[in-house]
């Protein structure tokens, strides 16, 4: 009954268009009583619709169409075909019969071409409609938006030594700010300001300073002075400590729990397939008195591995083997967890430590970043220490896994690459595992009779207040064995001419020693032995007569990391100077390079220097 209808309204479109060669009076009475019979097939039509849509029926209407006339083809784009049926909502299919009328009676009533009416053409299976226009293009696939995570980082700025004479600030040890930008630049971009640490850019680096000759005294202090690169008429002091080299076979056993993040957020390559051959890395350096648990969370927290010896390597690659990632992210969980195997097989006098390897994206649980800041500072008065190690990019929560090795009393790196793998588990496994001492502060007086102003490079989210500096209980960063620390002020001398502010009209006058020794500056440093709860204070001063006439090839390339890292974050410190003259500077530095860290900071600077040269745009030609 239905497509007897609808075949109705169809013939009586098509005697409309034939009727046109009648004569005028004829043809337009038959023009208005065949326009009242199609309103009336439409009407019918609509019912039909209507009863078809209350008696719940899934099925559409088989529909034969005629090719359209030009003027409908547009109209008919709209239309969705699926196999033999037009699929549309009940809405717009009683609209289209409705409005079937109206559009013939708005057409004009001209002569027929000589050409015969073309046929409907009907298949058993589909229906073709020819279209003036070619389908629209697919929308192009939507990037995944870039959700990195970086705490706000605000340069120090130069202080005169008439305002505020004392800068004291806490020892950082972490490198991952350095991988982190090599990652980004070799992949083509520029890294966001904030990602960028100049003391984690410089601390990548071994200086190769003098270390202590006994373990009672755990770390060794250097000072250099020479004029800055990028300023003369300004001078750059270098601090430098080296922690006491424990030998291999003096290393104590070590109690480490594997925390490892298996959400659905590691998904992938660089993440969870990097992360495990990572850790694999460490399986040949461990002993039969070292133990290894694994601990993984995603939704929730489990225990993949009870604690076994270091030396049934592969059992313990075979439990690396086995993860894989899916699921939401509970840190909290996975924390809570992994200190607890490491308090039930605390070593005492060994190494005991958790080291967390995460994209740092906490989704689930405990998510906020002080609340997790709570929880692990209140677990390191156990004295299990926390390393973070960072994975993956897109998601990459640098604030998240930066500071919680800070409060953990541990350290921070990035994992890149299996080479970086191999140079923070392997090569740097002494400094990255064992303490030789915790809450090491720095304080630095200077004598205003030699210095008017100064500005430490870096360690901005490290800084304390003056009276930290005595206090026991304020926490700061820790030494690990053999390893480097680096801190660069850059000074102006009284008489200079350098100075970056005026003095003040109105200022109180600062009275000058009377002693005019030669000391710029009085060093002082604090720290505590790995189980000591009181600290040991050692401080020497720092002579003018120290200054060389040009910095020696150590300093000349810790400064040219300083001057990268400042042109990175928008070179507001550095002058004049350029990515070429961080080059030049850094090629001084290339003699001690066995393992050729600094060879590829060269080649990153030149991959810089490219990304930040603007590309010629077209050529437009005036002439005519």
């Amino acid at each position: 009954m239905k497509r007897l209808v609808l075949s109705s309204a169809i013939a009586l479109a098509l005697s409309l268009t034939a009727c046109s060669t009648a004569p005028d009076a004829t043809r337009d009475a038959r023009q208005q009583s065949q326009l009242r019979d199609l309103d009336e097939v439409a009407a019918d039509r609509v019912v039909l619709a209507e009863k078809e849509d209350e008696l719940g029926r899934s099925e559409d209407i088989p529909i034969v169409l005629m090719e359209p006339a030009p003027e409908q083809k547009r109209e008919l784009e709209s239309v969705d075909v699926t196999g033999s049926r037009i699929s549309a909502p009940k809405e717009a299919r009683r609209a289209d019969v409705r409005g079937a009328a109206g559009a013939l009676a708005q057409q004009p009533m001209a002569a027929p071409e000589s050409k015969p009416v073309p046929h409907a053409r009907q298949d058993a299976t589909a229906i073709v409609f020819e279209s003036a226009l070619p389908p629209p293009p697919p929308p192009p696939p939507m990037e995944e938006a870039n959700r990195e995570g970086y705490a706000a980082l605000v340069d120090n700025q130069v202080i005169r030594v008439a305002d505020n004479a004392v800068s004291t600030f806490s020892i950082d040890v972490d490198t991952g700010s350095y991988s982190n930008v090599r990652r980004m630049i070799e992949q083509g971009q520029l890294p966001p300001a904030n990602a960028v640490r100049a003391e984690e850019m410089i601390n990548y680096f071994d200086y190769g300073y003098q270390p202590p000759a006994a373990i009672e005294t755990p770390f060794s202090v250097t000072t250099e002075l020479a004029p800055a690169p990028w300023n003369p008429a300004r001078v750059l002091m270098q601090i430098g400590i080296k922690g006491f080299e424990v030998p291999k076979a003096q290393t104590p056993p070590a109690n480490l729990v594997f925390l490892i993040d298996t959400s659905g957020s590691m998904q992938s390559a660089d993440k969870i397939e990097l992360l495990k051959a990572a850790f694999k890395e460490m399986l040949p350096g461990l002993r039969a008195r070292d133990r290894v648990s694994i601990v993984v969370y995603a939704g929730s927290a489990g225990l993949v591995l009870a604690p076994t010896p270091g030396d049934e390597r592969e059992r313990i690659a075979e439990a690396l083997d086995q993860l894989a990632a899916g699921g939401s992210t509970n840190g909290a969980a996975g924390i809570e967890l992994a200190y607890q195997m490491a308090q039930q097989n605390y070593m005492d006098g060994g190494i005991n430590r958790v080291i967390l390897a995460t994209d740092g994206d906490f989704n689930v649980g405990t998510v906020s970043i002080d609340a997790l800041k709570t929880l692990v500072a209140d677990k390191r008065k156990s004295g299990i220490a926390l390393t973070t190690l960072g994975f993956g990019q897109g998601n990459y929560q640098d604030v998240t896994a930066e500071q919680l090795a800070d409060v953990g009393n541990g350290n921070h790196a990035y994992i890149d690459s299996l080479q970086e793998a191999r140079k923070v588990l392997v090569e740097e496994v002494g400094s990255t595992l064992m303490t030789i001492a915790k809450d090491v502060k720095i304080q630095v007086e200077f004598n205003p009779a030699q210095v008017s102003e100064y500005r430490l490079i870096g360690y901005e989210n490290r800084m304390l207040r003056r009276e930290d500096f005595n206090n026991d209980r304020i926490d700061a960063g820790e030494i690990g064995a053999g390893h480097d620390v680096t801190a660069i002020y850059e000074l102006t001398l009284v008489g200079s001419g350098a100075e970056a502010s005026d003095p003040l009209r109105y200022g109180k006058a600062v009275a000058v020693p009377v002693d005019r020794s030669g000391e710029l500056a009085w060093l002082k440093l604090r720290y505590k032995q790995p189980t000591s709860t009181v600290s040991t204070l050692i401080d020497k001063p720092i002579q003018r007569s120290q200054i060389k006439a040009e910095p020696s090839n150590r300093l000349a390339f810790a400064a040219a990391v300083a001057a990268y890292a400042d042109l990175l974050r928008g070179g507001s410190h550095s002058a004049e100077f350029d990515y070429s003259d961080v080059i030049r500077l850094a090629r001084r530095g290339l003699a001690d390079d066995a393992r050729g860290y600094r060879r590829g900071f060269v080649s990153l600077v030149e991959r810089t220097a490219a990304l930040s040269t603007p590309e010629p745009g077209p050529q437009i030609s005036m002439e005519h």
